[in-house]
């Protein structure tokens, strides 16, 4: 008798332990259910007298801007003068010749914020800010990157402007050389260029064709993009990923290429 009510005791002590361990990953189910994303844990809000976007799209040229944003990736730097690509929740913004010390250019790391405060310019089209001035700020934000694909060819796709953009699906269609052969990319817009030149290569999508870039300043001859492109056949599917730059029309300076999925 003894012996049966131990092993009725023993029996009940197991099924509360595993209907414990039940609750337990129930609650830790629902704790990963409500986790916000991270975007949702970052500070967006502005300080007093900077612009959001939609402040800063709407100003003039030539007019002063001020804004809070975060550095995605920096093209270049000489003479004290920084240019760089940043984005924040709201959209993007192209910052040209900024003035920065080379100390201050190894601060400017992926995701940091700072605040930017210089003139509306437009150059060809690029909508940028120019004779700027920056400070350091705490938060740090690396966007993701928006599918844009379905938005060539409209007249939505400016408002990306400047974005980290993809590209899905699009096939290298062909340029002519110097010689009017048909290539895959070109040194330079008009193939005069040699190695370590920006790259342009031409890519096709529901018949119609876009010129995309890689800027040699952003993206130099021994990176993995660069080597990529002057892999290119004409014919081949990739996908691409970038900043939506903009000359004349869409020109974006594109940091990867891969076989498309």
């Amino acid at each position: 008798m003894k012996k049966i009510l131990v092993l009725l005791l023993a029996l009940v002590m197991v099924m509360s332990l595993a209907a414990c361990g039940k609750k337990d990953d129930d609650k830790n189910d629902n704790k990963n259910e409500t986790t916000p994303a991270v975007e949702d844990k970052i500070d967006f809000s502005k300080s007093e007298g900077v612009m959001t976007y939609a402040q800063y799209d709407a100003a003039n040229v030539d007019d002063p801007v001020t804004v809070e944003t975060f550095v995605q990736d920096k093209q270049s730097w000489w003479d004290n003068k920084a240019t760089i690509y940043t984005q924040d929740n709201e959209g993007a913004y192209f910052i040209y010749e900024m003035q920065c010390s080379e100390a201050d250019y190894a601060k400017l790391v992926k995701g940091q914020k700072i605040r930017v405060k210089g003139f509306k310019a437009d150059f060809q089209g690029e909508k940028e800010i120019a004779d700027a001035t920056f400070e350091i700020l705490d938060g740090n934000y690396v966007a993701p990157a928006t599918d844009v694909t379905n938005l060539l060819g409209t007249d939505d796709l400016v408002k990306y402007q400047n974005r980290y953009a993809e590209f899905k699906g699009m096939t290298v269609a062909a340029s002519k050389d110097a010689d009017g052969n048909d290539v895959a990319f070109l040194y330079k817009w008009n193939g005069s260029g040699e190695d370590g030149d920006d790259l342009y290569f031409n890519v096709e999508l529901n018949g119609s064709v876009y010129t995309f870039t890689v800027e040699s300043y952003l993206c130099g001859k021994d990176t993995e993009v660069y080597k990529a492109v002057k892999e290119l056949k004409v014919g081949d599917k990739v996908d691409l990923t970038g900043y939506l730059y903009w000359y004349d029309t869409v020109n974006p300076h594109i940091i990867s290429v891969t076989a498309a999925k």
